[in-house]
């Protein structure tokens, strides 16, 4: 598929998936009926609308198959995926994106094989899906992606820079006028993600729940991230929050949280999440029972040249970069040094509160630092670890976790013949996030430095 062809449905909302995938020249997978779906996906609209399809056309071109397309289906938000296998047969894909939730539910009753979520999968919808094993599971929950949340303004409005808590007040209600923050004299317009969107979940949990806060009953509702991005360019007054790829005409604003320092939704600070309002994206798929398309897609997503459309379609690729930050006088003597002499890398490994065990994304990030590191030719004693932990009532405790999970990655990286350099355990210094129960996820981390 040409990109003029491709790029006239890039920028169309597509959620919910149900993808064919067919047989094409040195394809291992046998051919199916001619326009038979056999690989389904239901869910995000954040996930769907550009991410999804993209991908799924990769696969379809890296398995050689012609005449890739992506045509209407007739109904909003949903598209469909065209194109033929060698023999001629049409392979298509139905993708309807109508928010997270609808995910899990097409898990649940049968008519899904992966759902695409723009959040975790909370504890009474995996309740809900017990019956089919962990969907907190390695197996079932695949990080895709990064996104940040951007909290978006008309483009010619002064203010640069709001708090956690400021955008709570704003979107509860409260604030009701921009010169309250140093803006102008005009009152605050509110455009939020409708209740199905696990964006809305995202900024009801990192923002209104974390401030005991309630979305304002006046705000105008969207079902699309690209739709709400546009209306708020055309409004002087109006804030909003979308995906990091909708940020459009829109203006986006540094966000601080807690004791942190204004961050704005740069390509870095997403990567490393270090970003107050950034997020994972997901697919989730059955963790027993997975047809040949479902692994397959799933490889394909997490292997170079996914992460390639993920960068592509204008989210944050599980890829590592090294990026340089700037001394400063507040941070401990042993960072300034990194700082001065050594680049951090784009990859932070996260842990459950109180634990020194990866999480699923970070077992697969400790293979993609291992391929970086070879690649660099940094395999003996180049890399720093720098554990942190989120603020508690014993120091000690918190100064030991911190080090105890650098010493983890440390372990798994030496099982890929990686021989680290040094390893340090901050405790609850240098916080990118607030003492919530989401701030402590973010500042309970592992970070990766190289000389």
């Amino acid at each position: 598929m040409t990109p003029r062809v491709f790029g006239r449905f890039w920028n169309r909302a597509l959620p919910l998936l149900l993808i064919t995938l067919g047989s094409a020249s040195g394809n291992s997978l046998a051919a199916p009926p001619d326009g038979t779906t056999i690989l389904r996906i239901h869910g995000s609209n954040t996930v769907g609308a550009k991410l999804a399809p993209m991908l799924v056309a990769g696969l379809f071109e890296a398995k050689g198959l012609q005449s890739v397309r992506i045509a209407p289906a007739g109904k909003e938000n949903e598209q469909r995926v065209n194109a033929l296998d060698e023999r001629g047969k049409t392979i298509q894909a139905l993708v309807a994106a109508h928010g997270t939730g609808t995910g899990f539910a097409g898990l649940k009753d049968g008519t899904a094989d992966l759902a695409a979520a723009s959040r975790p999968i909370k504890q009474s919808e995996a309740q809900s899906l017990s019956a089919l094993g962990d969907l907190r599971s390695a197996e079932s929950e695949q990080v895709i992606a990064i996104d940040g949340l951007a909290v978006i303004v008309h483009p010619d409005n002064p203010v640069q820079s709001l708090s956690v808590e400021q955008v709570a007040r704003l979107f509860s209600g409260e604030i009701v006028n921009w010169r309250e923050l140093g803006g102008a004299n005009a009152a605050v317009e509110l455009h939020a993600r409708d209740d199905q969107s696990g964006t809305y979940d995202t900024f009801k949990e990192l923002v209104l729940g974390s401030q005991g806060k309630t979305l304002a009953t006046n705000a105008t509702r969207y079902e699309s991230n690209d739709a709400l991005s546009l209306a708020v360019s055309r409004r002087s007054g109006a804030i909003g929050f979308v995906g990091l790829a909708s940020v459009g005409k829109s203006k986006a604003l540094a966000i601080t949280d807690g004791d942190s320092q204004p961050m704005p939704p740069t390509t870095a600070l997403v990567a490393t999440e270090d970003y107050p309002l950034s997020r994972r994206l997901f697919l989730y798929a059955d963790p027993q029972k997975q047809s040949k398309w479902t692994r397959e897609f799933l490889t394909f997503v997490h292997s170079p040249a996914g992460q390639a459309i993920v960068e592509k379609s204008g989210y944050v690729a599980q890829a590592i970069a090294p990026i340089r930050l700037p001394a400063q006088a507040a941070m401990p003597a042993a960072y300034q040094q990194l700082a001065r002499e050594a680049q951090r890398l784009t990859v932070n490994f996260r842990f459950a509160e109180g634990s020194a065990q990866l999480d699923n994304k970070a077992q697969r990030d400790v293979q993609r630092l291992i391929d970086y590191l070879n690649s660099h030719d940094k395999q003996m004693n180049a890399a720093v670890l720098v554990g942190f932990g989120d603020a508690r009532n014993d120091p000690a405790r918190t100064a030991l976790l911190s080090k105890l999970r650098a010493m983890a990655v440390r372990r798994e990286l030496a099982r890929g013949g990686i021989l680290v350099k040094e390893i340090n355990g901050l405790g609850d210094q240098l916080p990118v996030a607030s003492n919530s129960e989401a701030g402590r996820i973010k500042n309970r981390r592992v970070e990766v430095w190289v000389y």
